[in-house]
């Protein structure tokens, strides 16, 4: 059976096209041996090598995370609690504020947190995508934390944007 990606950029109302353009080259290139669906959000980008859908409905969302084999996904919150409640792989390509996906770059602190505790593979550099791919195939999230402190954590960060 085919492996399974999800691709989530969250409902950030800036494009994440960096991104799908990766993936979307990797995969036209045959370096993905996957199925591979994204939900892209308010990217303006178009993938040509991979079924994508703007937004899911939340059933539809959470079917697609539990089918999943690996997850990769924006620094957002949601999107982290989500793979980790589902002990999916998790990789971390956080929004950066130079190429206008978000306001700023916070991003980068989490998916740094979320990787140094062995929660995610974080990809702090778009070019090395597809080896963080190779790798998450063998990663195993820890879950074995405090889910209480993680999710404290999570919704403190959180807090701060607002």
């Amino acid at each position: 059976m085919e492996k399974k990606i999800f691709i989530t950029v969250g409902t950030h109302t800036q494009q994440f096209d960096r991104l799908i353009k990766e993936i979307d080259r990797i995969k036209g290139e045959g370096k993905i041996n996957a199925d591979v669906f994204a939900q892209t959000g308010n990217c303006s980008y178009a993938p040509k090598n991979f079924q994508y859908k703007k937004f899911l409905g939340d059933s539809e969302y959470e079917k697609m995370v539990q089918n999943a084999d690996v997850i990769i996904s924006h620094a957002g919150a949601g999107s982290i609690i989500n793979a980790l409640r589902n002990r999916k792989p998790l990789i971390i390509v956080p929004r950066l504020v130079e190429y206008g996906e978000h306001t700023n770059s916070h991003q980068v602190d989490l998916a740094k947190a979320m990787h140094e505790r062995k929660k995610a593979v974080a990809c702090m550099d778009i070019s090395k995508l597809e080896q963080c791919l190779k790798d998450s195939w063998s990663f195993r999230p820890n879950i074995d934390s405090d889910r209480q402190k993680l999710v404290a954590a999570l919704n403190s960060y959180v807090g701060k944007m607002k």
